[in-house]
């Protein structure tokens, strides 16, 4: 027998994360099998070597046995970066190019996909807020990763990000002081309630979970990155068939409908920001 095999492996080879994903879809029902393998196994991988895995065997098993060390591999491998006011001219063209839009309907349905610990699910709220328009709006934000929902829902981040975050919010077109928007408490931030009130977090598998409602806009930014083509295929067509005719699709900055089995079902507003618009045919 070879040392490194006593010692334990410092890497996975693609054929066992493979064996992970399988187990944990038919053990905790999370599919995790069409993700992007490069993004995946250097995920799966990560953890192996943080958690000090003797082998591979001894990996496997713990994620098997253990169903609360499956729910921090789970977290591990969904990815949660983010921040308020991500791409402030995002949100900019949100406020000039659909907002007006939106402010023509009776009552506004967002659905925010794959939302993380739900910075930007904040962002769009104030957008909406400032708008004159949350009164009238229910924000859906969903994800995979209960625990990053918990966090979203308390509404609390941290007050060394809000330097950051209001610059964001100022080149995204703020107009008040984006201190105003929430309370200094010791290390933390919370953010007002009537921003809260308005947004609904819960569970949501983009890849095994269907539609549940219909939207004038769905924002689902930075996560079709990590699924292969025929994944992104189904959550997209997920997105059409979710939204109303005339409905608006928001994906992240390296994110397209370019070659996709949805594409002419859609026409981009904005030649810069990854917004759509769906149109009749």
């Amino acid at each position: 027998m070879f040392i490194s095999e006593l010692v334990g492996r410092n890497q996975i080879n693609e054929q066992e994360v493979a064996l992970l994903l399988n187990d944990v879809l038919e053990r905790y029902g999370y599919d995790f099998t069409d993700y992007a393998p490069a993004s995946i196994n250097r995920r799966v991988n990560h953890l192996y070597q943080l958690d000090r895995f003797p082998s591979f065997a001894e990996f496997r098993y713990r994620i098997i046995s253990d169903s609360v060390y499956a729910l921090r591999f789970v977290e591990e491998i969904t990815v949660n970066v983010t921040e308020m006011f991500r791409d402030p001219s995002f949100y900019h063209a949100l406020r000039k190019e659909v907002l007006p839009i939106l402010a023509t309907y009776p009552s506004i349905r967002v659905w925010h996909a794959g939302c993380s610990t739900g910075e930007e699910v904040y962002s769009f709220a104030i957008l909406l807020k400032e708008a004159g328009l949350l009164h009238k709006s229910i924000i859906y934000a969903t994800d995979v990763n209960a625990s990053v929902l918990e966090k979203g829902r308390k509404g609390i981040f941290r007050l060394s990000q809000m330097q950051q975050y209001s610059r964001n919010y100022m080149e995204a077109g703020g107009v008040e002081d984006f201190s105003s928007y929430y309370t200094a408490n010791y290390e933390y931030a919370k953010f007002r309630e009537e921003l809260g009130e308005k947004i609904i977090f819960s569970p949501h598998n983009l890849v095994t979970d269907g539609s549940f409602n219909e939207f004038q806009l769905i924002i689902c930014r930075n996560v079709l990155i990590y699924f292969n083509k025929q994944l992104q295929d189904r959550v997209l067509t997920l997105f059409c068939e979710s939204l109303e005719q005339l409905g608006f699709l928001a994906l992240g900055s390296k994110e397209t409908l370019n070659f996709t089995r949805v594409a002419k079902k859609f026409k981009q507003i904005d030649s810069k920001e990854k917004i759509w618009r769906k149109v009749n045919l």
